[in-house]
């Protein structure tokens, strides 16, 4: 079964310095149709104003990851970690027993567009850990490249938890085709662009349950960026 949502209907958050949409329910954004999908929790795509940011804050049993767009994200930790993540980096926190950071845009002219994602961890506690990686243009360039994985194969960021993450660029006759085990479901999301997924037309912001896919066929994109999701077949249970 494929199910879209669309961009415009998704949450929306504006508080001057940050402009957010939320793809599930997040903060003071709740309906309680869209409290995540399998262990997928948030997608927030966020747009913070020059100088500005997330002050100081605690995260505890949860995968976080940020994927920056535009910009340039400076981050900092408990863990002692300071790190600045542009274009093509991708950024893995599990947060385990618990960790406090900060996130800001240290730009004084140039506004930060990224996206943070939450992953629900197999199991509570444990140490909290950093990674941080640059994959290239020409890595994700018509194909999905492997960023995010449960055993950190083929030089991806080692998740706590059975999900696996792929990052694609896609233009013109640009085309790729993921295969996924029986028993699987997938959420695609298009970070910037169009792009034809299984034949359907999908703009930047658009998002993809799909139950049991088999196979994921992307193709006649518009300078589109996508993350594609491998999950386990969990449903979250219904909200009363």
């Amino acid at each position: 079964m494929m199910q879209v949502r669309k961009a415009s209907d998704r949450g929306v958050a504006e508080h001057g310095w940050l402009s957010s949409r939320h793809t599930f329910s997040f903060a003071s954004y709740m309906d309680r149709a869209q409290m995540g999908f399998s262990d997928l929790r948030v997608i927030n795509e966020d747009r913070v104003a020059p100088g500005q940011g997330f002050g100081k804050h605690p995260h505890r049993d949860m995968e976080i990851f940020s994927y920056v767009l535009e910009g340039a994200l400076a981050h900092s930790d408990s863990m002692g970690t300071g790190s600045v993540i542009k274009p093509g980096d991708v950024q893995l926190m599990s947060a385990g027993s618990g960790v406090t950071h900060s996130e800001f845009n240290g730009s004084d002219d140039e506004g930060v567009h990224f996206l943070q994602i939450w992953i629900a961890p197999a199991k509570a506690g444990g140490e909290p850990v950093y990674q941080q990686r640059h994959f290239a243009e020409t890595d994700k360039r018509g194909q999905l490249r492997l960023i995010i994985s449960p055993d950190g194969r083929d030089g991806s960021l080692r998740i706590q938890q059975d999900a696996s993450v792929y990052a694609g660029l896609f233009d013109a006759d640009e085309s790729a085709t993921l295969t996924l085990d029986d028993n699987r479901h997938a959420y695609v999301h298009v970070a910037r662009g169009s792009i034809e997924l299984n034949g359907v037309k999908l703009e930047a912001g658009d998002g993809v349950r799909l139950r049991n896919p088999r196979t994921l066929q992307l193709g006649n994109g518009g300078n589109a960026e996508v993350l594609v999701f491998d999950l386990r077949p969990q449903e979250l249970p219904q909200m009363p």
